[in-house]
């Protein structure tokens, strides 16, 4: 709102936000009287016809299930229609009476999907105009709390939809690796040590996105052997989450009465019928009995180092072992004492993480209410997020995107890495609401100037899109840092 705020007063135009609740707006300084807020039903056609009809572009913040009806008015009353929502078959089918009549319905104009897209597409088309074959694309992009405001043992807050956080990855993800397609299930997911280095931020994890198979032909590269696109948490996100689903918290059946429910009574409730003792047993103590036999190995080492006379822990200190192919390898007794002491304490850390990050949740809350009526598992969950991970006033997020692109140029493997990182001020204007909504108020104005002429049902890949926007993006402080490296 702040930058279509500017727009409108340099270009004369007249901005109307509707909204089912009245609208909130965030502080906006100059020229107020272009900005007009409307509290409407959206059920009542008539009205939100009426709306749409007397506009010239509209952009749809809705949930994706209402976008099929904002599209067909959209259509009805020949507007351009902008969202941040994907691509699915009812737009699809949409395509040639939206074309013959000279309209662009574009989507995917967000962050992910929509920066990534951009700026992904910019590097793809750059190496191919220099002649380079793309072999594999991986891109990475997350919604994170900065590590000044990182205090909770989630090491997460929420910075987009709370109810998109909880459904994120239950359709499992297809994606492609090394020339095989792979087909993971929702509770392969969340794995904390699948992890990449990020630039100045150090190790984060990664899960697959969906299906990241059907972008390859809209990127161009049908014939890339690895394709794959994912969301980044902290290493710890993942480890938590991952017990989450184990413990059916994400269950979408409702089967719970929450009225004068605490949050302490529904976990109790729930984990008596989805077998959190066993689980308890089956996380914790064989964790601990690992921890134990690893300890009592170490210490037999450390006994035999010192019985060993001087000469003899010279030669103990370096000696090789064959490793499970079959080759030989250099080991070093110090090495080996460093290695388990580390191991003993990340297992003893994700022990007393699992009880803390439950815990933080509300697992021992006999003072937060429900009274959300029927629910499910899911509901609850979702309820308990946004009591316990909200952004406070001062907290910053961050919202990180790293690509890698691998090719190759006359014989030799290049690697193209291109990353951006933004940090939101506060807890309103955040790194995730920058990020998400400026490429839509930018492609607006574009339109509107008519400096964006495609029609029909896009994604932003193509170059009369794309170029405008993120020069727009850049201009406004969102800088891509790539580097190009040469594989040896």
């Amino acid at each position: 709102m702040d930058y279509l705020n500017k727009e409108a007063a340099a270009n004369n135009w007249c901005i109307t936000v509707a909204d089912t609740t009245p609208v909130s707006l965030p502080v906006i300084t100059i020229n107020t009287n272009r900005i007009q807020t409307i509290v409407f039903n959206l059920e009542n056609t008539l009205e939100r016809k009426e709306l749409i009809a007397n506009s010239d572009l509209v952009i749809s913040l809705l949930p994706p299930a209402l976008h099929p009806v904002i599209a067909a008015d959209c259509l009805q009353y020949k507007k351009h229609l902008l969202t941040s929502a994907s691509v699915d078959d009812s737009i699809m089918s949409l395509q040639d009476p939206i074309k013959q009549q000279g309209l662009l319905f574009l989507y995917e104009v967000g962050l992910n999907p929509g920066i990534d897209h951009m700026s992904a597409i910019r590097q793809i088309h750059r190496i191919k105009a220099n002649g380079g074959t793309i072999t594999s694309f991986r891109s990475h992009c997350g919604g994170l709390i900065s590590p000044e405001s990182d205090d909770n043992p989630w090491h997460y807050k929420i910075t987009g939809t709370p109810y998109n956080i909880v459904l994120a990855g239950k359709d499992g993800a297809v994606f492609k690796e090394n020339g095989a397609v792979c087909q993971w299930p929702y509770e392969q997911l969340f794995d904390p040590n699948r992890v990449i280095h990020i630039p100045d931020l150090g190790y984060l994890a990664w899960y697959p996105n969906r299906n990241s198979l059907q972008y390859m032909p809209l990127y161009g590269l049908p014939e890339a052997s690895t394709f794959v696109r994912t969301t980044l948490r902290y290493p710890e996100f993942c480890f938590g989450w991952k017990n989450v689903v184990e413990l059916k918290l994400t269950d979408a059946t409702k089967r719970y009465h929450t009225n004068g429910v605490t949050l302490q009574e529904f976990f109790q409730t729930h984990f008596a019928s989805h077998g959190f003792s066993e689980w308890i047993e089956k996380q914790l103590t064989s964790r601990f009995a690992q921890t134990k036999q690893l300890l009592e190995k170490l210490q037999q080492l450390l006994d035999a180092e010192q019985e060993a006379g001087e000469e003899e822990r010279k030669a103990l200190q370096d000696f090789m072992m064959v490793d499970n192919q079959g080759k030989l390898m250099d080991v070093n007794l110090d090495s080996i004492k460093t290695q388990a002491a580390a191991t003993v304490a990340g297992q003893m850390h994700e022990a007393n993480l699992s009880m803390k990050q439950l815990f933080f949740l509300g697992m021992d809350d006999d003072q937060t209410f429900i009274n959300k009526g029927e629910c499910s598992a899911a509901e609850v969950l979702q309820f308990a997020l946004e009591q316990k991970l909200l952004l406070q006033p001062a907290d910053k997020d961050l919202v990180v995107l790293h690509h890698e692109i691998g090719y190759e140029l006359d014989g030799i493997q290049h690697l193209t890495s291109s990353n951006l990182v933004v940090k939101g001020e506060d807890h309103i204007k955040t790194a995730m609401a920058k990020t998400s909504e400026l490429p839509l108020a930018m492609a607006a104005k574009q339109i509107l100037q008519g400096n964006i002429r495609e029609t029909g049902v896009h994604i932003p890949v193509l170059s009369s899109v794309y170029t405008p926007v993120l020069q727009e993006l850049e201009t406004n402080g969102l800088h891509f840092n790539t580097i190009d490296t040469i594989i040896q």
